[in-house]
């Protein structure tokens, strides 16, 4: 059985966990998600792109 999730919805559920557990003030957390939006439109994001698809895929290919 293959479970299959959103890195959206992972980042999303990681950064609620630090808010509410490690006191991440939400204007942080705010400011963070700019920071993914001004990367999104950089140059470097081709490159960050690969980068998550690469990793992803090595831990796709884990067997337990």
């Amino acid at each position: 059985m293959a479970l299959s999730i959103s890195a959206v919805v992972l980042l999303a559920i990681v950064v609620f966990l630090l808010i509410k557990k490690s006191g991440l003030k939400g204007g942080h957390a705010a400011i963070c998600m700019l920071l993914g939006f001004y990367l999104a439109s950089s140059t470097v994001a081709p490159t960050i792109s690969q980068f998550t698809s690469n990793v992803a895929s090595m831990i796709g290919n884990l067997k337990f």
